[in-house]
């Protein structure tokens, strides 16, 4: 037989490749085995901060990091295959680029030869297990949406903590120089003050230096502690609730869409149906010709 017989075309290859690879990343016994080794590497990584086992057990755990690292490459590769017939996809993908840096860069000389980056990029492996804990997931992609709002609510704190400690180092600066003797004291104050650490210490130390102090911490008190906390919180609900619906939506678009789902429209129903009456007519014609008799002569 000719080679050229045998030989298969490239997107014909690609798509058996990706057909191979999905079927091995889809199982479920390959995510059960991924998050079991992720959670393994979390337990190694832990054993490592005891000197004693690093001084009695340190081939054995360089090796296991071998191991490690040698199934996470063929994992990343495994899921890269999975996309060869549409690679753009992968690339889509921001777990896929995550999972891509993070295995990648332990092949880097400078973070092979630096034990504190090499062991960091280790540490990076775990958030890995978000991959196959959907709810995890939701949370990580909602503190990501929260970013702006947190942003937005961090310059107002910070102006508003400005603000207070001015006023208390022009107010309690002389009396009070432990807490409001500088700008830096006051915002470390003010900020301990946020959470309600210590208010009732404070408010009787600044009542021994005047009645007005009251107005003071209860204006703060109510401003940080009340509103601006709450603000916060409903800005991290609202980007939970976000990536909530996306996760969802993520998950109905991987669905095959159901034949009873697909609506055709009415007017080309009507002409499906009128073109096989007409075929059923010709056909019951050319039938009632074929077995009519011939007439005699």
């Amino acid at each position: 037989m000719s080679s050229n017989l045998i030989r298969l075309p490239e997107s014909t290859r690609r798509t058996a490749l990706a057909v191979r690879c999905r079927a091995v990343v889809e199982a479920r016994w390959f995510s059960v085995t991924v998050f079991a080794l992720i959670l393994a590497n979390a337990a190694v990584l832990g054993i490592e901060t005891y000197s004693g086992v690093i001084d009695r057990f340190d081939d054995e755990l360089k090796l296991l990091e071998h191991a490690f690292l040698a199934f996470f490459t063929t994992e990343i590769l495994l899921r890269a295959g999975a996309h060869a017939d549409r690679s753009r996809d992968f690339w889509r993908d921001p777990w896929n680029l995550f999972d891509l840096a993070v295995v990648a860069c332990a092949f880097l000389p400078v973070v092979r030869e630096n034990v504190t980056v090499l062991r960091l990029l280790r540490l990076a492996r775990v958030l890995r297990a978000a991959r196959f804990l959907p709810q995890l997931r939701i949370v990580l992609v909602a503190v990501g949406r929260s970013l702006p709002g947190t942003v937005s609510f961090l310059l107002v704190g910070g102006l508003l903590l400005y603000v207070y400690a001015m006023v208390g180092w022009v107010f309690f600066g002389t009396a009070d120089p432990e807490h409001f003797g500088s700008i830096g004291r006051a915002v470390l104050t003010l900020f301990l003050l946020m959470t309600l650490d210590g208010l009732g210490d404070a408010v009787r130390a600044g009542l021994e230096i005047s009645r007005w102090s009251i107005v003071f911490y209860a204006s703060y008190v109510l401003i940080a502690s009340f509103v601006l906390v709450n603000v916060l919180i409903g800005v991290v609900i609202t980007s939970l609730d976000e990536a909530r619906a996306m996760e969802e939506r993520e998950e109905q678009d991987a669905l095959p869409v159901p034949v009873e789902a697909v609506r055709v429209p009415e007017e080309d129903v009507r002409i499906r149906i009128a073109t096989a009456r007409r075929a059923l007519d010709e056909l019951e014609d050319s039938l009632a010709r074929a077995t009519v008799p011939p007439a005699p002569r």
